[in-house]
């Protein structure tokens, strides 16, 4: 469970004039859930997201994961178990294979043996329909393929919610739908709790609980 109470931030480089990214927010997402955060540039969705992936601490308000604050875990514990992301940009690194880049965000943490990692990451590239491309390096890849290389990456460690942000932007309308579709059966399989946040409204249209944000307000909620 996933809960925001009265999240507010307000970004003050120039004292003189601040800017508020969000405004007194609060919505509830269940275990396990899909949901889309929609909203154009502007809208919060992407400081909503750095706050929900523990890379901005500095807010007002709550932020619930299993009842727990959000602040008071480990930060580097919740990066690294709480949460996965999958980048709008893929964010690969060009020198490593496929398998490698999937195996970073455990590398350093010993979150588990490595045989049993490198194990993990092999199924997940395999269900990711990348089975035969673990040993080529990012950019013998398409843009859909490296996006599947991400969101392998972003489950590597087992995380009990998943942020994609933008996950179909640099990608074409038929692929786009196919990353929605490989999003939503892993969501099934994992178990995990999935947040979609893009600017593309009819990109969720298919799931059944939808956020729309509106500089920086809950516009509506939708379930």
């Amino acid at each position: 469970m996933i809960q925001v109470k009265k999240l507010s931030k307000t970004y003050r480089k120039n004292t003189k004039n601040p800017v508020p990214a969000l405004k007194d927010i609060n919505f509830q997402i269940p275990e396990g859930d899909v949901i889309g955060i929609v909203g154009t540039s502007g809208s919060g969705k992407s400081t909503l997201l750095n706050i929900l992936g523990g890379l901005d601490r500095e807010y007002d308000g709550e932020v619930l994961i299993e009842q727990k604050d959000i602040k008071k875990y480990d930060q580097n514990i919740y990066r690294r178990k709480m949460v996965g992301t999958v980048f709008q940009q893929f964010n690969l690194l060009g020198t490593l294979t496929v398998l490698e880049n999937v195996l970073v965000p455990i590398t350093f943490g010993k979150q588990m043996p490595k045989a049993q990692s490198i194990e993990r990451a092999k199924n997940l590239l395999s269900r990711v329909g990348l089975g035969d491309r673990m040993h080529h390096k990012p950019n013998e890849l398409s843009g859909g393929q490296m996006q599947r290389v991400a969101i392998a990456r972003g489950l590597i460690a087992g995380p009990r919610i998943l942020l994609a942000d933008e996950p179909t932007g640099n990608l074409d309308s038929k692929t786009g739908e196919e990353i929605m579709e490989l999003l939503k059966e892993l969501n099934k399989e994992e178990g995990m709790t999935l947040l979609i946040v893009t600017h593309d409204s009819e990109l969720v249209e298919s799931l059944e609980h939808k956020i729309y944000l509106r500089d920086g307000e809950v516009l509506e909620e939708k379930k």
